[in-house]
């Protein structure tokens, strides 16, 4: 089983103060150090020791921080986010594979969302984080930063569902690579 996951941001004592346009919080944790241990306690309730993990990007603010990759469960990867500078030496003991993006099966998998026509031609769906609890209003996008999958790594199979729930509200004109909505009812959060 596969899970994707990402800009968990381990140690981001700021990351508590970003607030969303009306004034609340994005994240309901104040505490960074209750934040990360929540984090810690949600990946392991849902990835086992086998499952492949597919984390993209923003792993820590501080090196100080990577040692809490070792209490997660499962074969990570990483797709490096612009967040995590450090050698890769630092991150290849925690993770199998380090990578910029990821072309697994018909989905793109990066930090930053790509450009539209990258990913027209490169997959049917670009599973991104980097922008935390907002969103895409483009069916080729799919945010999984930790603001929009509760907190919890999401498996393969669910992040398909998703994706392909958010993908029956648009259409794409293939000519002008345009995208129409269907539906007004899509939600900011799938």
């Amino acid at each position: 089983m596969y899970f994707s996951y990402l800009t968990r941001t381990f140690g981001h004592a700021n990351i508590c103060k970003f607030t969303r346009a009306d004034g609340s919080p994005v994240r309901p944790w104040t505490d960074p150090a209750e934040m990360d241990e929540a984090m810690v306690q949600n990946w392991n309730s849902v990835v086992g020791e086998k499952d492949v993990v597919y984390h993209l990007g923003d792993v820590v603010m501080n090196r100080r921080f990577l040692p809490i990759m070792a209490r997660l469960n499962g074969r990570k990867k990483l797709i490096l986010g612009n967040h995590d500078i450090f050698d890769h030496k630092d991150y290849a003991q925690y993770f199998e594979r380090l990578h910029g993006s990821f072309k697994f099966e018909d989905l793109m998998l990066s930090h930053i969302p790509l450009h539209h026509d990258s990913v027209a031609s490169w997959a049917r769906c670009n599973v991104h984080g980097h922008i935390h609890e907002k969103d895409i209003d483009d069916s080729r996008y799919f945010n999984v930063s930790v603001e929009n999958i509760e907190y919890t790594p999401v498996s393969l199979e669910d992040l398909r569902i998703k994706i392909n729930e958010k993908q029956s509200c648009y259409s794409v004109d293939k000519n002008s690579n345009d995208v129409s909505v269907h539906s007004n009812d899509i939600g900011a959060n799938i």
